[in-house]
């Protein structure tokens, strides 16, 4: 075995878990226990964001290796901030390689009730939501950002699981990890304004402070923690069964991959959830 090997097989991915039953392993990564360099430095599964495809295969191997499943049973959308759904089932899965792309193009939210397969989004700032049906044993991982939230792809998302499985609300459990807070998501008018047209309780989620970027001026603050939170009890998930991470990326880039504060080219975390075999 070479050193880099040696090196290699002696990484653990460096996650972050979440309680939510002992059928789950629910998580988001954290930018520790990888190979990626620079910006990607240096966990990230994300073939999408320009990282060296070497260094996205072997931490993809990492975290198979230690959610002891196989590289095939490790799903990542191409996510688009469109609130488009997808139940992964067995079809899904026998799909070749390059068919599942196709199938996982432009999605923003998983499903699926398939034991020993990981479905998670890729976060950067934008919000995750990770949610277990204890009862009829279905899980889901949804990428909520702005665009995301205000088109209510949590809710999207319930819908399904409601319809396709019969999933109650009441019996959900749900965490919302880590992504930019309220403090640091600063927006424009035109954005605090789609809020607005879209329903949103914006007393709850906004505030104008002083700017960021220049403390003369004045701009809009939004929560969009409290926003997915409030959509998950719209349709009535229990609070109690909403575990907010309440970490803010933007505060924590040292910790956790953060666009706004990394630029675009950087990684991202995966925030994943597997039904036990």
């Amino acid at each position: 075995m070479s050193r880099n090997d040696q090196n290699t097989a002696a990484m653990t991915p460096d996650l972050l878990h979440y309680d939510l039953g002992e059928e789950v392993i629910a998580f988001s990564s954290r930018r520790a226990g990888g190979v990626s360099e620079g910006n990607y430095a240096s966990f990230n599964v994300n073939g999408y964001c320009g990282d060296n495809t070497l260094h996205v295969s072997t931490n993809r191997q990492l975290l198979c290796d230690y959610l002891h499943i196989e590289p095939s049973c490790l799903v990542l959308p191409h996510q688009t901030h469109s609130t488009r759904v997808k139940v992964i089932d067995e079809a899904v899965m026998n799909l070749s390689p390059l068919q599942r792309a196709a199938v996982l193009e432009g999605v923003d939210g998983l499903i699926t009730a398939q034991r020993g397969v990981c479905i998670g989004v890729s976060t950067a700032d934008c919000i995750p939501v990770l949610l277990y049906d204890p009862v009829h044993e279905v899980i889901a991982a949804v990428h909520a950002g702005w665009r995301g939230t205000v088109g209510r792809i949590v809710v999207e998302t319930l819908s399904e699981m409601f319809r396709t499985f019969q999933t109650s609300a009441a019996d959900l459990r749900v965490a919302i990890g880590p992504g930019i807070s309220g403090d640091a998501f600063e927006v424009g008018n035109e954005v605090y304004e789609t809020f607005v047209s879209a329903g949103f309780p914006m007393d709850r989620l906004a505030v104008q402070k002083p700017s960021i970027r220049n403390t003369a001026e004045q701009s809009w603050f939004i929560d969009l923690w409290e926003a997915n939170r409030l959509q998950l009890e719209s349709r009535g998930v229990l609070p109690e069964h909403i575990h907010l991470a309440g970490i803010c990326t933007y505060q924590h880039a040292d910790e956790f991959f953060s666009a706004r504060r990394l630029g675009i080219n950087s990684g991202r975390i995966y925030n994943g959830i597997l039904l036990k075999q």
